[in-house]
């Protein structure tokens, strides 16, 4: 048989057995789960990893990427995670290791930073990684997979469990067409919103889902995730907490009886339609949740009794003057909105500077100190009284701005008792398990820092219209949107 004629046939039953390529290709044997994965590629248009931590899902990510490339005529893929240096450091990292390992891939595809190309046919045939900026909305992240014309289109979601559910809708939407379509995704189960949580629950229908995990007492677990430690963790936690079963178990946290929301909670808020009468009366503050410089966000949240209004959301950055960008941001809401009491997040005096320049421009900003005491000898500490707190307000009929981020960010913290009180799960747990700080969460928190309290007191009962409602616009009225005085009720 000619040489060409050897290679169409090899390339036709790798794709039709991806198995055989992982072996012939890279010469290596799968694990059982990612032999699960591989025997599925091919007859699955929609394919969902759900796994612990350190089972070796990036790897068979970078293989099924590969088999599609080769095996397919002038492939279009796109590759993306929860940020671009995951993307970049993970993934991206992992194919170039396996094109690489492979002296057929290496002699067809050239590995770009961001590319792989096909040596022939560079402008049709060739897989590209793509990031959305962090500052994207909702509709530039869901640009960041458009744009792929072939017949042959796969798409790659990398750490699918906190990436936004608007980057995965143009990738489903592409899917009704071309001969053959593909999205593979695949992540730690974090958090109870996004792409992942919806393959492996809500539309588990349309999907073919493997879990992958470390449990020590499952023979199928993976041999990648160290026995020992998997017990150490189901010890010191129990196999309920949400840190086991994101990490070890591969499983979603559960909306138990120690998680303060459920996802029903938080979605029945945001579809929630109030009148102006149900909130004007009270006064209107804004929570401010400060960061510094890297991932975390400064938050400005805005509150008026059961109306929460979309909050403003800064990053900074390193070497801008972050104290005096937080205060003029605070002082323009105050002025626009009539904010008549603001409250940071004074833990670990990242806000020092922004309470100092309002200070000194005459005005009195409440300093929140989450680790101190709580007032309510029920709670551990100030942090655990204003989420409950929150957590009542939010099943008392109070209305939220839709904001699907809001949703892992309030449901995925969890709490128990330490010493006969009330105790929030580490935040630096909350942020493993949800990929984020939760930061849009905290900075509605802080508005609980003191009781609500009718309009006008913080500024002097006699000044009977401050912080008051401007005009009878209802924010979460969808008949009433896009009205010319809809702005008077938002400091943005």
């Amino acid at each position: 048989m000619a040489e060409r004629d050897v290679a169409i046939e090899t390339l036709g039953r790798w794709k039709q057995n991806p198995i055989a390529f992982v072996r012939e290709a890279f010469g290596v044997e799968p694990d059982g789960w990612q032999l699960d994965v591989l025997a599925a590629f091919p007859t699955n248009q929609r394919l969902a990893m759900k796994a612990a931590k350190g089972c070796g899902k990036t790897t068979v990510e970078a293989w099924c990427l590969l088999n599609f490339l080769c095996t397919r005529p002038h492939a279009n893929i796109a590759a993306t995670s929860v940020s671009g240096d995951n993307l970049r450091d993970g993934l991206w990292k992992e194919v170039a290791k396996w094109l690489q390992r492979s002296p057929f891939l290496s002699a067809a595809f050239e590995w770009q930073k961001e590319r792989i190309v096909s040596r022939s046919h560079p402008a049709t045939w060739w897989a590209a990684a793509r990031q959305w900026a962090k500052s994207a909305d909702a509709q530039q992240q869901a640009e960041v997979l458009a744009g792929l014309h072939s017949d042959y289109v796969l798409f790659l979601m990398d750490e699918a469990g906190s990436i936004p559910q608007a980057v995965a809708v143009t990738a489903e939407a592409a899917l009704a067409s071309g001969v053959e379509t593909k999205l593979v995704i695949a992540g730690n189960p974090t958090s109870l919103d996004g792409p992942l949580y919806r393959a492996c629950v809500t539309d588990r229908q349309l999907w073919y889902v493997v879990t992958v995990t470390g449990d020590p007492d499952d023979p199928k677990r993976s041999p990648r995730i160290d026995i020992e430690w998997a017990r150490q963790q189901i010890q010191a936690y129990s196999r309920e907490s949400p840190w086991v079963r994101c990490n070890v178990l591969g499983e979603f946290p559960a909306a138990s009886l120690n998680a303060l929301l459920g996802p029903e909670d938080v979605e029945a808020a945001m579809k929630r339609h109030l009148t102006v009468e149900a909130y004007n009366w009270s006064q209107k503050r804004l929570g401010v949740d400060v960061a510094r410089f890297g991932d975390d966000r400064t938050v400005l949240f805005p509150r008026q009794g059961l109306a929460a209004f979309q909050p403003r959301v800064m990053r900074h950055a390193r070497g801008s003057s972050v104290s005096t960008d937080i205060a003029t941001a605070v002082l323009t809401a105050k002025a626009r909105w009539s904010a008549e009491v603001e409250l940071f997040d004074g833990t670990g005096g990242w806000a020092a500077g922004a309470i100092d320049v309002m200070r000194a421009s005459g005005h009195h900003p409440i300093d929140i100190q989450f680790h101190a005491p709580a007032i309510d000898r029920r709670f551990a500490n100030r942090r655990a009284e204003l989420w409950f707190a929150m957590a009542a307000w939010v099943k008392g009929g109070a209305a939220l701005p839709p904001m699907p981020e809001l949703i892992g960010e309030l449901t995925v913290p969890t709490y128990t008792f330490v010493n006969g009180r009330l105790q929030l799960e580490p935040k630096d747990q909350v942020k493993a398990r949800l990929g984020r700080s939760p930061d849009l969460a905290d900075a509605l928190a802080l508005t609980f820092g003191l009781p609500d309290m009718p309009a006008g007191l913080a500024s002097g009962l006699n000044q009977r219209d401050v912080g008051r409602a401007l005009c009878d616009f209802d924010p979460y009225d969808d008949a009433r949107q896009g009205k010319e005085h809809s702005v008077q009720l938002l400091p943005w």
